[in-house]
């Protein structure tokens, strides 16, 4: 039985497709606390997206084994002296069992590994439980917005202008 954190590769993508867009959108995402259901639809991710990322240089993306399945995983840019966490993902079903803190620490530690003193994400401003959550990790709220990506409005469905918050921490 393998668990543990390692770098996805692009054999991995099939399992992960499933996996992020089960954990952001949709009614299997409701089933977890981290979702984007309620605010947007259609998928978050698709395959020739999340192949490119592997592939992009400076990008890593961390999956979580746990019994032989991938249930998270994390994508991490170095930019400079910082390196950028974006799409934290916990499988629905696991969420609130420790997953997700294991994904953001092996992030930081990476952050270390690769010279960045700081690590910064960007947090959809009305996902005030997941920013609360992220805030008891030691994140700050920097005060920098950011506009939501015009082509990702359109699938919104909150009544509310939805925008990003930039979050970090030094490490």
């Amino acid at each position: 039985m393998i668990t543990g954190i390692s770098n996805a590769t692009l054999s991995d993508v099939p399992e992960l497709i499933k996996l992020i867009n089960s954990a952001y959108r949709g009614d299997s995402a409701k089933k977890g606390w981290t979702h984007e259901a309620d605010l947007l639809t259609g998928i978050r991710i698709s395959d020739k997206e999340l192949v490119k990322l592997i592939k992009r240089k400076d990008t890593f993306l961390l999956k979580y084994i746990e019994e032989n399945f991938i249930v998270g995983c994390v994508l991490l840019e170095k930019q400079e002296d910082k390196l950028y966490i974006g799409m934290l993902t916990v499988s629905p079903g696991l969420q609130g069992k420790g997953v997700g803190k294991k994904l953001l620490e092996a992030a930081e530690i990476k952050a270390r590994e690769l010279d960045c003193n700081r690590t910064e994400m960007s947090v959809i401003s009305v996902r005030h439980e997941l920013i609360e959550w992220y805030k008891r990790k030691g994140y700050i709220d920097t005060g920098i917005k950011k506009p939501f990506p015009e082509e990702m409005q359109k699938s919104s469905t909150s009544s509310q202008q939805l925008e990003f918050i930039i979050l970090e921490k030094y490490v």
